[in-house]
């Protein structure tokens, strides 16, 4: 086996290490509405005015989520996501 062989069987291990382990990690965490300080959100809000992870201008919007360890949102202060929405509806009406 050649090092470009070598090198590409490693990064192919890495990658399927990856891919496996991710689903792991993800089943040990949930959405918690209300906790992310501004720009450190992890993706979309519920009003749909931003799709990125970065894109909060406000801490602790109840529209933005973070990514935490299972159990533990409303620990922190925060809501689950069916709780956020009822909250965001209530807000906006």
């Amino acid at each position: 086996m050649n090092k470009k062989q070598l090198l590409a069987s490693a990064a192919l291990a890495v990658t399927i290490a990856t891919t496996v382990a991710a689903p792991a990690q993800a089943a040990s965490k949930e959405k918690c509405y209300g906790v992310a300080m501004a720009g450190q959100n992890d993706c979309a809000n519920l009003a749909g005015t931003h799709s990125c992870a970065g894109q909060s201008s406000v801490d602790n919007d109840f529209g933005e989520w973070k990514l935490v360890a299972k159990g533990t949102c409303e620990d922190l202060g925060g809501l689950l996501k069916a709780d956020a929405k009822n909250k965001y509806k209530a807000e906006r009406s």
